[in-house]
């Protein structure tokens, strides 16, 4: 985007920021309106009022609302997860999946669901199985430990950008490789869900997941403000930044531990949702050219819309089998991405 764009995008920033709130409301309420169950506008209404018949209050309050907050808060994960990704590595392809951090939970997702876990019920002598409940918290342990393990790698060899997702890249492919060949081996069993989770899906999503997300989703906005300015920084060379007097090692260290939280964490919920970290950050700057805040809002706020939407049109084009949002986002996200790159090139 050239100079002169970049200009009136800042001078419209006011304008931009209402219209993605705008569109962001605008997308919640169509998700929650539309859907397979036919449910007339009268009766959502009297839901939200605290009425309504039974059956109603259970599609909008127990099944539509807790996925769709579950899909506003991973989208915002994904997309700001891949924004700092793009801005302390300086490379514009970079996101969670390329990283090893989508692949860390997902092996650790899939041991899990491989090698079930077993546990003694107080007061009987039988074994129980774990609850399937248990997934987010096995994909964020997975995807922090993909992402120390990335770190540590990195830090031996002098930690850069280059490094660092190059690193990524490498022990990526070999937690994927070790995922495949577990579900390839041993997958038989539960390959229904494992396939499901894989694909990225907020089918059967409850508050259990929202409420898993959110303290995350808190915690990494709160961070914003402390990282801003050596996020700034971390976009020029190592001896650049600490020309300006940055520890540059302590607040890469930071930024990359915020990253892993979000993308872990998400992953953990809804599984590896791979272009939105990529295409996000790249329409929020196609939007708001040069101005760094803007473009850090945008991204949080068409993370939040285009994981809502593609969760729609997967429910809406699928109906009773419903498309995955995974699916949806690849299909859409390549030829945006395609389109955008030509445009800014």
């Amino acid at each position: 985007m050239n100079a002169v764009a970049s200009t009136r995008a800042g001078s419209n920033a006011g304008w931009i920021v209402f219209a993605l709130v705008a569109v962001t409301t605008a997308s919640i309420v169509a998700a929650a309106l539309l859907g397979v169950a036919d449910i007339s506008h009268n009766d959502i209404m009297a839901v939200l009022k605290g009425n309504g018949s039974d059956e109603a209050r259970a599609i909008i309050l127990d099944i539509r609302l807790p996925r769709i907050v579950t899909g506003v808060l991973a989208g915002i994960h994904f997309a700001l997860a891949g924004f700092l990704l793009q801005a302390i590595t300086r490379n514009p392809l970079a996101d969670p999946s390329l990283m090893g951090i989508s692949q860390g939970a997902t092996l650790s997702v899939t041991t899990f669901l491989m090698f079930t876990v077993y546990i003694f019920q107080p007061g009987s002598n039988t074994l129980a199985e774990l609850p399937v409940a248990w997934l987010p918290a096995a994909g964020l342990a997975g995807g922090l430990l993909a992402g120390g393990i990335i770190y540590l790698l990195a830090f031996r060899l002098g930690l850069s950008a280059m490094r660092i997702t190059l690193c990524g890249v490498a022990v990526g492919a070999v937690l994927h490789a070790i995922a495949i060949g577990l579900i390839a081996g041993w997958g038989s069993a539960r390959i229904e869900i494992i396939l499901e989770w894989l694909s990225g899906s907020l089918y059967a999503r409850t508050w259990d997941h929202a409420l898993f997300l959110l303290p995350f989703t808190i915690a990494g906005l709160l961070m914003l403000p402390v990282i801003y300015r050596p996020l700034r920084l971390l976009h020029f060379d190592a001896t650049v930044a600490q020309s300006f007097g940055l520890a540059y090692r302590r607040q890469f260290s930071i930024v990359l531990v915020v990253v892993c939280m979000l993308a872990s964490s998400a992953v953990g919920a809804v599984g590896p949702l791979v272009f939105v970290g990529l295409i996000v950050p790249h329409m929020a700057k196609f939007i708001a050219g040069r101005n760094f805040v803007l473009s850090l809002a945008l991204t949080i706020g068409l993370g939040a819309i285009v994981v809502t939407l593609g969760d729609l049109i997967g429910r809406l084009l699928g109906q009773a089998e419903e498309i995955p949002i995974g699916v949806v986002t690849a299909i859409v996200g390549v030829p945006l991405l395609l389109a955008l790159l030509r445009k800014t090139t």
